[in-house]
């Protein structure tokens, strides 16, 4: 028998006829915790007795027999309301996961449950970078089912075992600057002020779309975003054109709502921009490219200007470095094209000193 600390409270964590229990004592304070651990060796010292004391109930690490379906719906999806910005995608996630899979009961999923699981992916000729997206949501929503004590941690170690696929190819399609003018003039009146917005900011689509006029300063120029992806507050300048804009759509507003971008349809905010988007790629004659790689291109203009890395992670709201590693190459293609350049000036320059010696 142990008493030990996780986090701010204490728990208990003993053996009883076979059966190991982990009992949380909802306590920060070790002397209350030490006396909740005394009531409970009296109560397992009585076999006429409950093994679950009121009012402290005890949590048994018998592990949970319901589906994993019924799991991720009732539980998992429930914690992530609220929690979760992607929340809707992850409601998704759950149409994509094979009948016989969502069947298992909690207690019956190891390592090669999910490593099949995995080859069901690769058969459905899923990308890599999809079928890693797939496993680490799956995982995630199992590391909560471990936290609240419906799978063991050895459950869950051998759940992580199933490594993710290499080879996975991170995308980095960007807009040069002829193709960002020509997308900008194809994009329709609504569209237009979105994209203009994400050139110049790199915020994702679900940052711009939920963007609110209390969150826009234009006295100072700032746009506050407090509710990000990685939930962390970023705050991000406007440059003069984007504030000008910003200023235009500002006299136009709508007084019924506190969206920047509204639907002059509905009065309501937009939700999808893919029809919008496409045709207007399609105009533009710009091929393989989706709304995110605004973002991407926002990066990379960034990059090529001379921005450093630290700057751009900021920006971009990045939590660590390693993401925005993706965009170091085009610094030092952008210098390689200007160290081409220095050598055709002094190509020119030598043979003009040649030229002249022989005269």
């Amino acid at each position: 028998m142990a008493l030990y600390k996780r986090g701010n409270t204490w728990w208990i964590d003993l053996y009883h006829n076979g059966k190991r229990y982990r009992i949380s004592t909802k306590t920060h304070d070790k002397r209350k915790a030490e006396e909740i651990h005394a009531k409970v060796l009296l109560k397992l010292g009585s076999p006429q007795t409950e093994i679950v004391p009121e009012p402290e109930k005890l949590t048994q690490l018998a592990e949970s027999s319901i589906t994993y379906q019924e799991f991720y719906e009732k539980h998992y999806l429930t914690w992530c309301y609220g929690r979760q910005e992607f929340y809707e995608s992850k409601k998704y996630y759950l149409n994509i996961i094979p009948d016989w899979f969502k069947n298992l009961e909690l207690n019956r999923i190891g390592t090669k449950e999910v490593e099949l699981l995995q080859s069901y992916f690769i058969q459905k000729k899923k990308t890599t970078a999809t079928c890693n997206r797939y496993i680490a949501i799956f995982q995630a929503s199992m590391t909560k089912a471990c936290d609240w004590n419906m799978i063991s941690e050895q459950r869950l170690k051998n759940i992580r075992k199933v490594k993710l696929i290499k080879g996975e190819n991170k995308r980095l399609r960007y807009l040069t600057k002829e193709e960002i003018d020509k997308l900008l003039s194809n994009c329709d009146r609504q569209l237009y002020p979105i994209v203009f917005t994400a050139l110049h900011t790199g915020m994702r689509k679900s940052e711009i779309l939920n963007l609110k006029w209390s969150q826009v300063d234009l006295k100072n120029g700032i746009i506050l975003l407090d509710k990000t992806k990685n939930f962390e507050r970023r705050e991000i300048p406007m440059s003069d054109s984007l504030k000008a804009l910003f200023k235009q759509l500002h006299s136009q507003r709508r007084l019924n709502t506190d969206y920047v971008f509204v639907n002059p349809d509905t009065d309501k905010r937009y939700t999808d921009l893919k029809r919008s988007f496409a045709t207007a790629c399609r105009r533009a004659g710009i091929k393989d490219f989706h709304f995110h790689d605004l973002r991407h291109t926002f990066a990379s203009q960034l990059v090529m200007s001379g921005a450093d890395l630290k700057t751009v992670q900021e920006l971009l709201g990045h939590k660590s470095l390693t993401m925005t590693l993706r965009y170091s190459h085009l610094s030092q293609a952008h210098k390689r094209e200007a160290l081409k350049a220095l050598e055709i000036n002094l190509s020119h320059t030598l043979v003009t000193v040649k030229s002249q010696s022989q005269e």
